[in-house]
């Protein structure tokens, strides 16, 4: 049976491709996407996944808007890596669908409570304010939810502080809330995700698909190239997360290593820190409900992608 997930993201150049791999992989059932302000405003990154969806043919796929601001902190946007819109480089189709109604965080907890207990996944692709007040506002959803796979974090590397990842340094006290709860949790962090460049070499593969959805994600990764070149000195730019999804399809495409995570609330130079504990031998699942990814299957993560769009078509 496909795996039932909900997508809460901030779309995003790589939250774009992420929504892609997931309505294009036949082993996902995207039961529904939500947002939350990150990497651009509120209003823009909805917009972005509804245009997403109208690209996939996917207009039969719910949008929820959520909250537009981090539980505590004033709202950092990522402005510098996505742009002005949060999807700079491409035109996008216009969203024929009318934004779903009803508020993200009431519409993710209706769904898990309305689905059978261990049925659906939550993968997390921006700050986790929408997932905390989930949790926050009806906590049985916490032992109804089958895992929690995020992108966020880092165990070795930060990339909006020296030791603090994006979506866990916006948010850090939603990011606390959903690692402290027993609920299993994926931290899908920027160790893993610096392996999933998009290369010259890949991006050929992509474009040589000869569609319309193939050009608006070269448009997108042109893009991004060159914001990864400018502002983070990267060659090629690391696609953070689809990796998400790319586990859940496909566990051996992403190694893992269980370990205790939490995270740093009140440090001068460490908030939002993803703090991981990897001294001695590996926990077990009994013992510690966090995992973090270590290792990416290169190869077979952008075979996934590739046949996702090509599906879509």
């Amino acid at each position: 049976m496909p795996k039932k997930i909900i997508l809460d993201s901030d779309p995003g150049h790589d939250d774009a491709v992420a929504i892609l791999l997931a309505v294009g992989n036949p082993k996902i059932d995207l039961l529904g996407v939500t947002t939350v302000g990150g990497n651009q405003s509120l209003d823009k990154v909805t917009y972005n996944a509804r245009a997403m969806l109208e690209a996939a043919h996917a207009t039969d796929i719910p949008v929820h808007a959520g909250c537009d601001r981090p539980l505590v902190q004033p709202l950092d946007t990522a402005a510098s890596i996505h742009g002005e819109t949060g999807l700079d480089g491409v035109e996008l189709p216009k969203p024929t669908r009318p934004l779903d109604k009803g508020h993200a965080v009431n519409w993710i907890i209706d769904t898990i409570m309305s689905n059978e207990p261990g049925t659906i996944t939550l993968v997390p692709t921006g700050p986790l304010t929408n997932i905390a007040m989930a949790a926050r506002m009806e906590p049985r959803i916490v032992e109804r939810v089958k895992e929690v796979v995020l992108m966020g974090g880092g165990y070795h590397v930060g990339n909006w502080s020296a030791v603090a990842e994006f979506n866990i340094k916006v948010d850090p006290e939603a990011a606390h809330v959903v690692f402290n709860e027993p609920w299993p949790v994926t931290m899908v962090g920027l160790d893993l995700t610096h392996q999933a460049l998009c290369t010259p070499a890949v991006q050929k593969r992509i474009e040589g698909l000869g569609t319309d959805l193939s050009s608006i994600v070269c448009g997108l990764m042109n893009f991004f190239r060159k914001s990864y070149q400018d502002n983070q000195d990267f060659v090629d730019p690391p696609v953070h997360d689809p990796c998400t999804v790319a586990y859940l399809i496909d566990p051996d495409i992403v190694k893992t290593r269980r370990c205790p995570v939490d995270i740093e609330l009140r440090g001068e130079l460490t908030q939002g820190m993803t703090v991981a504990d990897l001294r001695g031998p590996e926990p077990s699942a009994e013992e510690c409900h966090t995992q973090v990814a270590v290792k990416l299957d290169f190869e077979g993560f952008w075979n996934l992608i590739i046949d996702a769009i090509k599906r879509i078509g």
